[in-house]
């Protein structure tokens, strides 16, 4: 799909510049910079979402899972180390 875009003067020449040492088209550099971009924010968006999952409290539920869990482990794994 063709679309026009307005960029400043300096990013139009440094895309440019860039496009022809890498022997690609202005577009191909334009829409990989999108891809960055949107990438990047997906990226946000995650990180995001885990603080807030993590910034509340344990709950008492996943107090008592945690601590099953790390005396599973000592028992199956941790027996089997030499100390």
């Amino acid at each position: 799909m063709k679309i026009a875009i307005s960029v400043p003067d300096a990013l139009f020449h440094k895309v440019k510049k860039l496009a022809e040492k890498q022997k690609r088209s202005r577009s191909e550099i334009f829409v990989e910079a999108v891809k960055a971009y949107l990438e990047k924010l997906e990226s946000r968006r995650i990180l995001e979402a885990l603080n807030e999952a993590y910034a509340e409290p344990e709950s008492r539920e996943e107090k008592d899972s945690r601590a099953a869990g790390l005396e599973l482990y000592k028992r199956t794994v941790l027996k089997k180390e030499q100390w």
